[in-house]
């Protein structure tokens, strides 16, 4: 049995959209790439030819990818779990305790996360280190240049 792959709602449908994309436009147009790229003539030395059967194998890879994620998607709605604990989805407003450095972050599954965009997974270090923390509570994170602590201010579902 394949592994669950925890997911928000918004998060599954850009995966369906991602692979809408290339099934609808992307594989067709890769289609009409193979097919100019026969008619230039001998296939053996066809860079063009070659390309395009290289981006092929791409996008077939990607759907199956894709496919795979989507099948084994488990959307979770941070919106239906009761309480005040830091959970999966949750959006947490942290005070980082020895800069006074205010941070928010989303934490989401591992498909989703864009530590960029303050969107994080759960499985990461900040993400393992807030999950089932309250406001107020300090959680402790382990990195490179040693532990750095995080209150928690506020908890959200957005």
């Amino acid at each position: 049995m394949s592994k669950p792959l925890p997911i928000t709602k918004a998060g599954l449908e850009r995966l369906k959209a991602e692979l809408h994309h290339l099934r609808t436009v992307e594989r067709p147009q890769n289609v009409r790439d193979i097919e100019e790229a026969r008619g230039h003539g001998d296939l053996s030395e066809n860079a063009d030819y070659d390309a395009a059967k290289q981006r092929q194998g791409f996008i077939e890879a990607q759907m199956g990818i894709l496919s795979d994620k989507i099948s084994r998607a488990q959307v979770i709605d941070p919106a239906r779990i009761k309480g005040d604990r830091v959970v999966f989805g949750v959006t947490v407003d942290l005070l980082n305790c020895e800069t006074e450095e205010e941070i928010t972050y989303t934490l989401v599954g591992e498909e989703e996360s864009d530590a960029t965009a303050g969107i994080i997974s759960v499985t990461s270090p900040v993400g393992r280190a807030l999950l089932g923390k309250e406001v107020g509570d300090v959680a402790e994170v382990r990195a490179p240049r040693g532990v750095i602590e995080y209150e928690i201010v506020a908890i959200r579902v957005e």
